[in-house]
């Protein structure tokens, strides 16, 4: 059979595809802790008065439009008789009495919200309404971290296609979500100078010589345990 032919991903799409897959693998908009940090009183942020006037007009204008609606919808059907049409000529002159109500309200609110500033100063918010930003600093920290195990996962994922040309793009990191996920026994030796990490067979052999191909890759590296002299060492069962 011809080799698949597979699109390029460009990088706007890849750097897409990385937060998607983050998200949902590695909790990349999780909050690492939940304390708070002082904001600098020179940041500009939303008045909170401005938006609320700006509420005010919407709901406003929202209650007018639906009364205009119901007035002219108002109609005299039936015959020209005093007992008849002085009701409803009370039920629509009320009801004008709600709209002329309505507009003023509508009027004064967009007045009020175009003479007050849409964006103020932090520190020109009365005490009450100032408030204080999520911690950031262990959220990077945790977000590189999170970044570096991607990137660590992406080489290996690489790796497997190189290997074994698997059909879809996502089988390695299935795979490897599985091989995450497996037992194994950690096997240190100190006189060797070796911590073996052993893990246990999967459910089929085609997969067992998979990840023996990626072990014996890593072994190539005789990367250390960190703060030790022992180099690491894997294979499968």
């Amino acid at each position: 059979m011809p080799p698949r032919w597979r699109r390029p991903c460009s990088p706007a799409g890849r750097t897409e595809n990385f937060f998607k897959y983050a998200r949902e693998n590695y909790g990349l908009d999780r909050l690492a802790d939940y304390s708070t940090e002082t904001v600098s009183e020179t940041v500009k942020v939303v008045n909170p008065a401005h938006r609320r006037l700006d509420g005010q007009v919407r709901s406003a204008a929202g209650k007018l439009s639906r009364l205009l609606a119901q007035f002219g919808a108002m109609n005299l059907n039936d015959t020209i008789e005093p007992e008849k049409v002085e009701p409803f000529m009370q039920k629509k002159a009320a009801l004008q009495e709600q709209i002329d109500l309505l507009r003023n309200e509508v009027q004064t609110a967009k007045a009020q919200r175009k003479d007050t500033p849409k964006h103020v100063t932090l520190g020109e918010l009365p005490e009450a309404e100032r408030f204080k930003q999520l911690g950031t600093q262990s959220k990077h920290l945790v977000d590189t971290l999170k970044m570096i195990a991607y990137r660590a996962e992406t080489a290996m994922a690489n790796s497997l296609r190189e290997q074994d040309r698997l059909a879809r793009p996502d089988e390695a990191r299935s795979l490897l979500q599985a091989l995450y996920k497996t037992e194994a026994d950690i096997l240190p030796d100190h006189e060797a100078g070796t911590l073996t990490v052993r893990l246990h067979h999967s459910a089929n052999a085609s997969t067992d010589a998979v990840i023996q191909k990626l072990c014996d890759e890593l072994n190539e590296t005789e990367t250390l345990f960190p703060r030790t002299n022992l180099r690491l060492i894997y294979n499968v069962g």
